[in-house]
C-alpha cells in the first residue's frame, strides 16, 4: 500500500519533524507538552498545541494506512470489553483482536447490551469484510444475544479463560490511560484510541519470542514502513 493521502502542503515544519511527534506521542506514554520538551532538547522549537493538532490530523491516517498493510485477518476472533472513565463517568471499551493479536477493531460505547453488542458485531464484519470460523468471548451475556442474530453461523466459544489474548490486548491502552489520567469525552477517546490501536502495536512485536539480533532487524524493517507511510522515505529518496 501507498503512503497516506493527507498533504502537509501549509506545514512550515518538515514532515520529518511532524512524523517524529506524532510517533513519540502514540508510541510511549507522554503528554503533547512532553513531546514538546523532547524536541526542545533536539533543537527544534515547537509548541504543545501545534503538536496536538498534528496527532489530530495525522495519526488516525497513520494508523489506517498501517493497517492496511497487515495481512488478513484470522478466522478465530477474540472480544472483550472494558469499562474506561470519561469525564469521571464509566463507559465501556469494545475490542476484537485476531488469533495472531492483531486488533481489528476498538469501539467505546456507553452500554454493554446487547444492542451494544450488536452494534460492534455489525461494524467488525463490515470492517473486515470477512466471517471468522468462531468468535471467542467473555460469559457477558450480550455477546450470545448478538451472535444469534448477527452471526448465527459462527461457533461461539464463551467459556472462562479462553479470552486472555482479548483481555491482554487492553494491557497498553490501560497504561495509557493511567499516563492521560482519563478520557475527557466519547468522541476524543474514539479518535485517540482509533489512531493509538493502530500506531501503537506496529512497534511492539513481540520482543519476548524474539533474540536480540531479530528483534532488531524486526524494528529496522517497521521504522522503514513507517517512514514509507508517512513520506519521510519518499522525501530522502528525492534529496
Amino acid at each position: 500500500m501507498g503512503a497516506v493521502s493527507l498533504s502537509y502542503k501549509g506545514h512550515r515544519y518538515p514532515v520529518e519533524v511532524i512524523s517524529h511527534c506524532v510517533w513519540l506521542y502514540f508510541r510511549f506514554p507522554l503528554s503533547f507538552r512532553e513531546v514538546e520538551e523532547l524536541m526542545l532538547e533536539r533543537g527544534i522549537v515547537v509548541s504543545y498545541e501545534t503538536i496536538r493538532r498534528w496527532c489530530g490530523k495525522f495519526g488516525q491516517t497513520y494508523a489506517g494506512a498501517l493497517r492496511r498493510r497487515q495481512p488478513r485477518p484470522g478466522d478465530k476472533w477474540h472480544l472483550d470489553e472494558v469499562f474506561i472513565k470519561i469525564n469521571g463517568r464509566l463507559q465501556y471499551l469494545w475490542r476484537a483482536v485476531d488469533q495472531d493479536g492483531h486488533i481489528l477493531d476498538i469501539l467505546v460505547q456507553s452500554r454493554r447490551d446487547k444492542a451494544a453488542a450488536r452494534r460492534f458485531f455489525r461494524r467488525l464484519l463490515k470492517k473486515t469484510r470477512t466471517v471468522p470460523r468462531v468468535v471467542v468471548t467473555d460469559k457477558l451475556r450480550s455477546y450470545g444475544a448478538a451472535h444469534r442474530e448477527v452471526m448465527l453461523s459462527v461457533e461461539h466459544r464463551s467459556r472462562k479463560g479462553l479470552n486472555n489474548r482479548a483481555e491482554n490486548s487492553h494491557q497498553p491502552t490501560r497504561q495509557r490511560e493511567r499516563a492521560m489520567k482519563g478520557f475527557h469525552s466519547i468522541g476524543g477517546a474514539q479518535r485517540f484510541l482509533s489512531a493509538f490501536s493502530g500506531i501503537s502495536p506496529h512497534f511492539r512485536p513481540r520482543r519476548h519470542l524474539m533474540p536480540a539480533h531479530d528483534y532488531r532487524a524486526e524494528m529496522i524493517v517497521r521504522f522503514a514502513i513507517w517512514e514509507h507511510i508517512t513520506e519521510v522515505a519518499g522525501l530522502s529518496t528525492k534529496a
